[in-house]
């Protein structure tokens, strides 16, 4: 068990790091997949540790997958129409978007 959520804690961890320091967009929704990956890894693990009878850990997990999928789609599609009106998809130029 502890090798599991080792490795959901590196996963998290790397993610976390990658969405504070990154400046590119792609980045980081990359680096929150890879923060919604360690998540997963938890869930699975609990549930086959401490609830061994539910499958309520792979509920959530397919759960987290599908807002993964869906974050991705408007992610990429947001980062498209960024890239067609200012030709850069560094998060530098987001602040002036909002006036």
């Amino acid at each position: 068990m502890f090798h599991y959520l080792a490795l959901a804690a590196i996963l998290f961890s790397i993610g976390l790091f990658g969405v504070l320091t990154r400046r590119n967009t792609i980045g980081i929704l990359m680096s929150l997949e890879l923060m919604f990956n360690g998540a997963t890894i938890n869930f699975v693990t609990f549930n086959k540790y401490v609830v061994t009878d539910a499958l309520l850990g792979q509920m959530f997990a397919i759960f987290v997958i599908v807002v993964a999928a869906a974050e991705a789609a408007i992610g990429l599609a947001i980062v498209l129409l960024i890239y067609r009106n200012w030709r850069c998809i560094k998060t530098d130029n987001y602040g002036v978007m909002k006036w």
